[in-house]
């Protein structure tokens, strides 16, 4: 099943994207272990556990947290991942900082 999702990559804009939801799926889009943050009570921010000992890039800074390697920011229905809530306007308008790159 595939989830709509903002996906950013360090010193790129984010995309709007419909990927496979599934946790192989995932893990190849971060480059490794998945770690989520939760940003809302409908929206997390999946990235690569071991980025920082990773040395990966520096991507963007969200909620005061900074994040390195790509991230994925997707819906969340309960335990599961899923389709980002809202429009894509919305999120661009919340997040504009990230369309700066």
């Amino acid at each position: 099943m595939k989830i709509s999702v903002l996906i950013k990559d360090p010193g790129k804009k984010p995309r709007h994207v419909n990927i496979e939801n599934s946790l192989k799926n995932l893990q190849s889009t971060v480059g490794g272990y998945i770690e989520t943050v939760t940003i809302s009570e409908d929206a997390v921010i999946i990235c690569n556990e071991e980025g920082r000992l990773q040395g990966l890039p520096y991507c963007c800074t969200i909620c005061g947290v900074d994040f390195v390697g790509t991230v994925v920011i997707a819906g969340v229905a309960g335990e599961e991942f899923a389709d980002l809530p809202g429009d894509f306007k919305g999120w661009k308008t919340l997040f504009s900082s990230l369309w700066e790159a």
